[in-house]
């Protein structure tokens, strides 16, 4: 046994992984103490990193026309096809859909392929999704797509302002972090600005519950309050800047007083100018933004918004002082550096960029091939899919993403792929709601066997190290890649033997024709900031002892870059950063008296994307383990609709059924839905359905935190939870005429959620159904038919098969006891008749019930939680020491303190006050 250092797959923060290595297992995992991005913390999804290895579940082999083939043939139908496509329809009729899961050499290569010399500009990544009105934000402002700020900033600020971004949930080590720093320095300001009350408000001084969709208003009315009360850095603009003017007077067109920028955000007017004035008063400003604010048909705008602010006041460049997009994915970063964004070439280079064509053409030629690349952008994500629906794209190459369920209007999407002539699948699961529209899949290594680099939010790369093999035939995405291109005849293009030849390559053109010791050069172009040059040359040792780096990494500058525009100089061609005028829009997805809330996604605690990976780790799936539907008390009432009750959303593409969750943390008038589940997990919990597809015209990201949707009860005639072993084959139309349905893994058993109809007769005879559908026939039974009740379970040869319960799940008894016994029979072991006697009751005599859980790194459920509270232990620290929870990640220590909150308020007989008090 050893240990090896990696990093983690997840988000963006890019956390150092130490894995304890056994033969060809990971047993175990913990934070790396000396990587920079966490110091040794790691998250509940980080910690479980291990749980979710295996070759269960996994491609292993290559699939042509839903036939398994050995990789040569598979290789060679991908190149045939797509040469068949160029030949009869032309280049652009040849796309490629990326994800910020590739490694950065993988998305290297990737873009050189099909920008390059398949000569498609057709290459987009879902980071478009996510990144892109930050990146376009960026360029507009400083001339580059460079985060000026590092993490230290966020513990070296007066002021942090968290807008958009749930930090406690999606990016928990950050959290962590700040929560830190503030108990270490007690001056230290915290301000969250997000239309619903989150965890993330439990360090927070002051909460601005802004209306969704007014950030834009609300930053160009700080911009003019500063104006106004003289708070602008007048020598910083004057000497660093351009716009300033322009600027202001876009954010006078609006009414700027007080009132009524409150008014149309919908805030308090003394707590809006408690933090314009904490703003303005403070030069160590830290403003970390995320999808609340990028996913919106004006990110673009609201990203300026924000920066026009740090620019006035002259908050950049300094300690604790930027404007700070906080990235979604783990690779968004890197795949933005190699060009994977349509409108990008490679390098941080753009197809407007005077010489850039002609500079990455003689860089990719070698002595007998010339690249073709294209000379316009090509289509971004949401363009390319209707492209695909119009038949303009006839063959698309998609990598490490699930399109299907993460793009809006999802069901489009959908059809678009089932007529598309070609499509090819790059995958490492072998069951994915993308999976059915593909006539070519390749199975592709993942995390702990791929082997690369990856760049998190601060720019810092970091190697992502190989510790597996690939289980069976899968092989790495740039291997998969370089030998279609081989085939193509591109050989010599793409001869790469390791990933450290192509990460060379990469830092290479980074520096390729780019001015090393000066701003200009000497055509007075703006140097490109992207500049890994100091990086070139490395060999595999070294390249696979590589420290974690923050670019730029030059010559000047050999260990790294740890902050951008110290000196006030931009990558723009006169060196000044730009002030935007920005005129605030509302969301292009209206509302109306059939779809009269507003709609708003994303992440939960526990969960990443699709959950193709975090559902294999059982325990990350009792936080929240249906998908649901957050909605305010007032909501709740108007509708009819109660706690934990079915309910069913309509919006612009398809429905949502979802659990209801009544909250007081969500504003009246709108609802959240997650954006995790798909049809592998639920029967319709796919967000993207809901979505209208409005995006962003200058980023192309879509409007997915702005959705309309109306809502109904779902009101269920019957809901039954069944619970069935692993290894129990089920009949894959068994679950299709219920009105909803989820599943839920658990360690060697999957649960099932299901409702219908009150006019489903199969269902009242219940033990045909089961024994239609089940293989093994009812062994217990015990019937209610008048309350509707009914519970039963299926042994065979003494081992546990199945468990039903027909009622509310409510009613349900703790699964622990349950889930024991199915643990049991996948090892073989029989139950007695003690026990075979207690399963209908689902527990043993005296087994405690710990509720739903509250603390997934300890398996601590909201129960044993109150039971501790009510017996003593009246503090987070007190449970901790009792409970272990909140001693690790420490994500669940807001949802401990509401509890301890909750049982005071009871304890005293007061009403009891729900979300989070806010100072």
């Amino acid at each position: 046994m050893h240990q090896a250092l990696t990093t983690c797959p997840y988000c963006g923060v890019g956390c150092g992984v130490q894995a304890e290595v056994d033969g060809e297992r990971i047993i175990g995992v913990s934070g790396d103490s000396t990587h920079p991005a966490n110091f040794g913390r790691l998250c509940v999804k980080g910690s479980a990193l291990h749980e979710t290895l295996g070759e269960h579940g996994r491609l292993t082999r290559p699939r042509v026309d839903g036939v398994e083939v050995d990789w040569d043939t598979a290789l060679d139908a991908v190149a045939d096809r797509l040469q068949a496509t160029r030949r009869d329809h032309g280049n652009h009729a040849v796309a490629a859909y990326l994800s910020g899961q590739l490694l950065t050499e993988d998305y290297y290569v990737a873009n050189k392929l099909f920008k390059g010399f398949l000569g498609t500009p057709h290459l987009d990544t879902n980071s478009r999704l996510c990144m892109a009105s930050a990146v376009a934000a960026y360029k507009r402002a400083f001339g580059a797509d460079a985060v000026p700020c590092n993490y230290e900033d966020l513990e070296e600020a007066e002021l942090v302002v968290l807008v958009g971004s749930n930090l406690a949930w999606n990016h928990p080590v950050l959290y962590q972090r700040i929560k830190a720093a503030k108990q270490i320095n007690p001056l230290m300001r915290v301000v969250v600005i997000d239309p619903r009350v989150t965890d993330s408000c439990e360090i927070a001084d002051l909460y601005l519950g802004l209306a969704p969709g007014s950030d834009a208003r609300l930053f160009n009315g700080l911009l003019a309050w500063m104006a106004d009360r003289s708070k602008l850095d007048r020598v910083y603009l004057d000497n660093h800047t351009q716009g300033m003017e322009e600027a202001l007077a876009a954010a006078r067109e609006d009414d700027t007083s007080l009132e009524a920028i409150a008014a149309d955000c919908d805030l308090d007017p003394e707590r809006l100018e408690t933090f314009f004035y904490w703003f303005a008063s403070h030069l160590h400003v830290v403003t970390l933004y995320s999808q609340g604010v990028n996913q919106s048909s004006s990110g673009t705008d609201k990203c300026n918004a924000i920066i026009n602010c740090h620019l006035a006041g002259g908050k950049i460049g300094l300690p604790g002082a930027g404007p700070f997009s906080i990235t979604g994915q783990p690779n968004a970063m890197g795949g933005r550096e190699v060009g994977g964004l349509a409108n990008q070439l490679a390098a941080h280079m753009d197809y407007h960029t005077p010489g850039a064509l002609e500079r990455v053409t003689r860089f990719w030629t070698t002595a007998s091939l010339e690249p073709t690349l294209p000379d316009a952008p090509g289509h971004k994500a949401v363009e390319l899919f209707e492209a695909i629906e119009r038949g303009e794209v006839q063959a698309v190459w998609i990598m490490a993403t699930n399109p299907v369920v993460s793009l809006p209007d999802a069901n489009r999407v959908r059809a678009a792929l089932a007529k598309c002539p070609l499509v090819i699948v790059s995958e490492c699961m072998a069951d994915t709601d993308l999976l059915p529209y593909a006539d070519i899949v390749l199975p592709a290594s993942s995390w702990s066997e791929k082997d690369g680099t990856v760049t998190n939010s601060e720019r810092r790369i970091s190697r992502q190290r190989g510790l597996l093999p690939p289980p069976g035939e899968a092989r790495h995405d740039w291997w998969i890649i370089g030998e279609v291109a081989r085939r193509l005849g591109f050989g010599e293009a793409f001869a790469y033997g390791h990933p450290s030849e192509i990460f060379d390559e990469h830092a290479r053109l980074s520096g390729f024709e780019n001015a090393l010791d000066t701003r200009l050069d000497t055509r007075g172009e703006g140097k490109r900031l992207f500049d890994i040059s100091g990086l070139a040359g490395l060999d595999r040792d070294a390249y696979d002892a590589l420290s974690p780096i923050q670019w730029p990494v030059t010559r000047q500058a050999p260990h790294g870059t740890a902050r951008l525009f110290e000196d006030g100089r931009f990558a723009t061609p006169d060196g000044k950063a730009r002030l935007i005028a920005v005129s605030p829009r509302g969301p292009r997805q209206a509302l109306s008296e059939t779809r009269p809330l507003r709609l708003n996604t994303g992440r939960v605690r526990d969960q990443w994307h699709t959950m193709t990976r975090t559902a294999r780790a059982p325990r990350l799936m009792n936080h929240r383990s249906e998908p649901f539907i957050e909605l305010h008390p007032d909501d709740a009432l108007h509708y009819g609709i109660g706690d934990k009750e079915l309910a069913r959303l309509e919006g612009a593409g398809g429905d949502y059924v979802g659990r209801v969750r009544v909250s007081k943390a969500q504003r009246r008038g709108e609802v959240f839905v997650p954006m995790h589940w798909t049809g592998r997990f639920s029967g319709a919990a796919r967000m993207g359905s809901l979505l209208a597809p409005h995006c962003d015209p200058i980023s192309g990201q879509p409007e997915s935190k702005h959705g309309a949707v109306s809502i109904a009860p779902l009101a269920p005639g019957w809901q039954a939870t069944l619970i069935v072993a692993d290894d129990l084959t089920l009949d894959a139309a068994w679950c299709e005429s219920s009105r909803y349905w989820a599943r839920i893994p658990l360690p060697d058993c999957q649960r099932w959620q299901l409702a219908g109809g009150k006019g489903d007769a199969e269902r009242h005879d219940w033990q045909a159904w089961l024994a239609r559908h089940l293989a093994v026939a009812p062994t217990l039974w015990c019937d209610d038919p008048v309350g509707g009740r009914l519970r039963a379970a299926g042994i065979e040869d003494g081992r546990l098969r199945w468990w039903l319960m027909v009622g509310p799940p409510g009613e349900l008894p703790g699964l622990a006891w349950l889930d024991e016994r199915f643990q049991e029979a996948a090892r073989g072991e029989r139950l007695d008749a003690a026990r075979q006697r207690r399963l209908l009751a689902g527990c043993d005599d005296g087994a405690a019930d710990s509720g739903p859980v509250v603390c997934s790194c300890h398996q601590v459920g909201q129960r044993t939680i109150r039971d501790a509270i009510r017996g003593g232990d009246g503090s987070v620290e007190a449970l901790g020491a009792r409970l272990a929870c909140g001693t690790q990640c420490g994500s669940c220590i807001p949802e401990l303190k509401s509890l301890i909150e909750e049982e005071r308020a009871y304890a005293s007989a007061e009403p009891k006050p729900e979300g989070i008090a806010i100072a």
